[in-house]
C-alpha cells in the first residue's frame, strides 16, 4: 500500500516541475517576443490639428498649435522611440506635405514629407478633414457655416442645404438635394491625393512602417443630442456625422490600397463627442483646453492608445 502513495507523490512532484517548466518556457517565449519588437529608431507623425493637438497644453511650433501631448508624443513615449520628430501643423492641407505651409502670407512650417528619410522606419500620418473645404479655412469654414446657417434657420439643415444644394422643386411640392459637394471632395480629391502621399513616403522611407490615422467621433450619430449643447441644428449634426463617417471609410479603403495601416480613432472615442456629458472633443465653447471641435487632452490620449494597438 506504500509504493502507490510514493507513486502518487511522485506524479505529483512531476507534475508540479513540468508545470513550473511550462510556465518558464512560456516566460522566456513572451519576453522574447518582447524583446523581437523594438523601438523605433526615427518616428515622424505628420497631420493636421488633429495630429497637432491644437489647444492642448504645453504649445508649440508658432501657429501649428503643436502640443507636447499630441498623441504622436505620447506614442513616441509609450515605444521608447530613439528619434522622434513632430512636424504636424495647424489647419494643414494635403498639399501641405509636400509645399510649405503659409497663415497670412507668413511661412508657419516646411513641407512635412522633408521630416522624413531614409532612416524612418515608423510615420503616423493625419490628414484630409481640411479639404473637405474649398478655402484655406479648412474645417474652420464647415464649422462657421453650420453655426452661421443655425442662427437663421435653427430647425432645418442650413449646412447640409449649402453643400447638399438644397432647393425647393415646386413641380413636387418638396426639398430635393443636387450633388454633395462634400462627398465629391472625398472621393475625387481627397482619396486620390492622400494615396499619393502614402507613395511618396515610402519612396523616401521604404522600411518604415505607415499609420494612416482617422479622425475621432466629433459629432453623435443622434442630432438630437445636441440641442441646447451646440450651436448647431440636430440635422446638421447628423449630416456632417456622416461626412466624417464618409472620410473615414476613404481613409481606410485608401490606407488599404497603399501599403498603409488604417487607425480607427472614432469607434474609442464614440459616446465622447462635442455633446456628450463626458467630452472628449471640446464643442464651440471648450471646457478644457483644446481648440473648438478638436481633441483635448484625454480625447488625443484616446488616439495615441488606438495607434499603440494598431502596432501590435
Amino acid at each position: 500500500m506504500l509504493r502507490p502513495a510514493r507513486n502518487s507523490r511522485r506524479l505529483r512532484h512531476s507534475g508540479a516541475l513540468a508545470a513550473v517548466a511550462v510556465g518558464a518556457a512560456l516566460a522566456l517565449t513572451s519576453t522574447t517576443a518582447q524583446a523581437a519588437a523594438p523601438a523605433p529608431r526615427h518616428y515622424v507623425a505628420l497631420g493636421d490639428s488633429y495630429a497637432a493637438g491644437a489647444g492642448v497644453p504645453g504649445q508649440s511650433g508658432g501657429l501649428c498649435l503643436r502640443s507636447d501631448h499630441n498623441y504622436g508624443h505620447l506614442v513616441a513615449a509609450s515605444l521608447k522611440a530613439g528619434g522622434y520628430t513632430d512636424v504636424t501643423c495647424s489647419a494643414a492641407k494635403i498639399k501641405a506635405m509636400t509645399q510649405p505651409q503659409y497663415d497670412a502670407f507668413l511661412r508657419v512650417n516646411d513641407p512635412q514629407l522633408d521630416a522624413v528619410t531614409a532612416d524612418t522606419d515608423l510615420v503616423t500620418l493625419g490628414i484630409g478633414g481640411n479639404d473637405l473645404a474649398a478655402s484655406d479655412l479648412g474645417l474652420g469654414e464647415l464649422v462657421a457655416t453650420c453655426i452661421a446657417g443655425a442662427v437663421v434657420n435653427p430647425l432645418g439643415t442650413p449646412c447640409k442645404d449649402v453643400y447638399h444644394h438644397g432647393y425647393w422643386d415646386w413641380r413636387t411640392w418638396s426639398w430635393q438635394y443636387g450633388n454633395d459637394d462634400l462627398a465629391e471632395r472625398i472621393d475625387t480629391t481627397i482619396a486620390p491625393q492622400i494615396a499619393t502621399t502614402l507613395r511618396q513616403i515610402h519612396a523616401k522611407a521604404p522600411k518604415a512602417r505607415v499609420l494612416l490615422v482617422g479622425y475621432p467621433s466629433v459629432l453623435p450619430a443622434d442630432g438630437s443630442t445636441c440641442v441646447l449643447r451646440q450651436p448647431v441644428t440636430p440635422g446638421d449634426v447628423a449630416y456632417m456625422h456622416g461626412v466624417l463617417d464618409r472620410l473615414n471609410a476613404a481613409l481606410e479603403s485608401t490606407a488599404a490600397a497603399n501599403g498603409a495601416t488604417y487607425v480607427d480613432t472614432a469607434t474609442p472615442t464614440r459616446g465622447h463627442d462635442v455633446c456628450s456629458d463626458d467630452r472628449w472633443i471640446e464643442g464651440a465653447l471648450p471646457g478644457s483646453p483644446a481648440v473648438p471641435f478638436h481633441p483635448n487632452a484625454t480625447g488625443e490620449k484616446a488616439m495615441a492608445d488606438a495607434v499603440l494597438a494598431a502596432l501590435k
